[in-house]
């Protein structure tokens, strides 16, 4: 039976046996600014149908990518997503799935697992892929530790602009481990080719870029992957792997590790997750992969299967010997983005990249026009740019909710040193709607 304890004799013992006086000792690495500081405010019971009324009520009061018309990107994006994918999804032998340990009751999660593996590396232009990790964050913490373990080095270079939020799951991964993360600021919303090529060094284990920037901005990732290379740390890359329809894959610029959010392929925005790591490398680096890895073979009788292989996380091997702690994937959402692209194909996410990409350029453009108004950044671009506005950011995007607009994201609340809104456009976006969001920005310009 589970013991709970119930007296103060009994907390004093369970804190004596962990070697600390009082709670407040046991919980004081946690920063006091995110300690509850009064009691939770927690309403009286309900019954059912009153916790479904009050459930809905507080639905209500999100203005959501359904109903609203949204330039949100940063990340997340506001794509089209066939039926299908939700249908597929929904049936109970993917939705109830157990890990495929035993490979003779599960051909189905296995072969998809597969499946989505081909497509990434064709999509990536790398040689392998796993199925997958938590997020793009996690694939790039799990991206560091990985160059660390290959070259016997301690320092990774993070050439900006990067996602905020993905450096800090990165700083948390490598915290206490004595590892250095060197970040170099950008310049002219692109990566500082001559700082970074100063920052790395033959201490280097890895130089970090994203592509397209965190701003939107296309970075020269050839001359970038050079210079990690010269110094033999490996190139690691974030990708937006939408933009893989149009732009050149990583494979074909030196790439050693591919990552990237995979929520741009047939996933659910859903308030910020569930989401989807991808992570492909090259051939040398293949035991050093983390997470799950699904290989094709044949049975005694020449049938063909599939497994599970080279799993180098702790579950499977001596905790010692592991590449990674990731003991699970997010295979759900896996499968989600293998539905998409199969049903998409190479010629439907070259379109839906095209499309992004064209009417990002026109709405720039429109936007360009209004007096008070202008892209911050005149760099090549992806479909995501950073626009000045004549009111605070946060302003603009409090007036089109109003409105009716998810007018894109405050810039500043995410890197403190930059102001402005980043708008990102998708192919659902028409150029009707595109006007009408152009007709409300001017209003605020007068």
């Amino acid at each position: 039976m589970p013991y709970y304890p119930n007296t103060d004799e009994d907390r004093r013992e369970m804190l004596d046996a962990i070697g600390v006086t009082s709670f407040e000792d046991l919980i004081k690495d946690i920063p006091h600014e995110i300690r509850l500081k009064e009691p939770l405010k927690i309403p009286a019971a309900m019954s059912e149908i009153e916790v479904t009324k009050h459930l809905s009520s507080l639905a209500k009061k999100n203005v959501n990518a359904q109903d609203a018309i949204s330039f949100l990107g940063a990340g997340v994006y506001d794509h089209f997503i066939p039926s299908a994918v939700a249908a597929l999804l929904g049936r109970s032998e993917f939705y109830t799935a157990y890990t495929p340990y035993q490979a003779e009751v599960s051909q189905g999660t296995l072969q998809s697992i597969y499946e989505y593996q081909t497509m990434i590396c064709k999509l990536t232009g790398m040689d392998i892929s796993n199925a997958s990790l938590y997020d793009a964050g996690s694939a790039l913490a799990e991206a560091s530790l990985m160059s660390v373990s290959h070259t016997g080095r301690k320092k990774i270079i993070a050439a900006h602009p990067i996602h905020p939020h993905y450096l800090q799951v990165v700083r948390t991964y490598i915290h206490g481990q004595g590892f250095e993360l060197v970040e170099v600021p950008p310049r002219d919303g692109l990566v500082d080719i001559e700082s970074m090529r100063k920052a790395v060094d033959e201490g280097t284990a890895a130089v970090m870029v994203q592509q397209p920037s965190f701003f939107g901005t296309l970075n020269d990732v050839f001359e970038i992957g050079e210079i990690a290379h010269s110094k033999k740390a490996l190139f690691v890359v974030d990708v937006n792997p939408m933009s893989l329809g149009l732009l050149v894959p990583p494979g074909e610029y030196g790439a050693d590790v591919v990552v990237g959010e995979g929520q741009p392929l047939g996933i659910p925005q859903s308030l910020g997750g569930p989401f989807l790591g991808i992570f492909a490398v090259k051939e040398a680096l293949l035991r050093r992969l983390p997470g799950r890895l699904a290989g094709v073979t044949v049975d005694a009788e020449g049938n063909r299967g599939f497994v599970l292989t080279l799993q180098t996380r702790e579950q499977q091997i001596r905790r010692e010997r592991a590449t990674s702690n990731i003991c699970t994937n997010e295979g759900l959402i896996m499968l989600a983005a293998t539905i998409y692209m199969s049903l998409m194909g190479k010629e439907g996410i070259r379109e839906v990249a095209e499309q992004s990409s064209a009417k990002a350029h026109y709405l720039a453009g429109q936007i360009g026009k209004i007096p008070g108004y202008g892209l911050k950044y005149e760099q090549p671009f992806f479909n995501e740019f950073i626009v000045s506005t004549p009111a605070p950011a946060n302003k603009v995007i409090e007036l089109g909710v109003e409105k009716n607009f998810l007018a894109g994201v405050d810039i500043e609340k995410l890197t403190p040193s930059e102001k402005g809104m980043l708008v990102a456009v998708t192919e659902k976006r028409s150029k009707e709607e595109m006007d009408q969001f152009v007709e409300f920005l001017r209003t605020i310009g007068k």
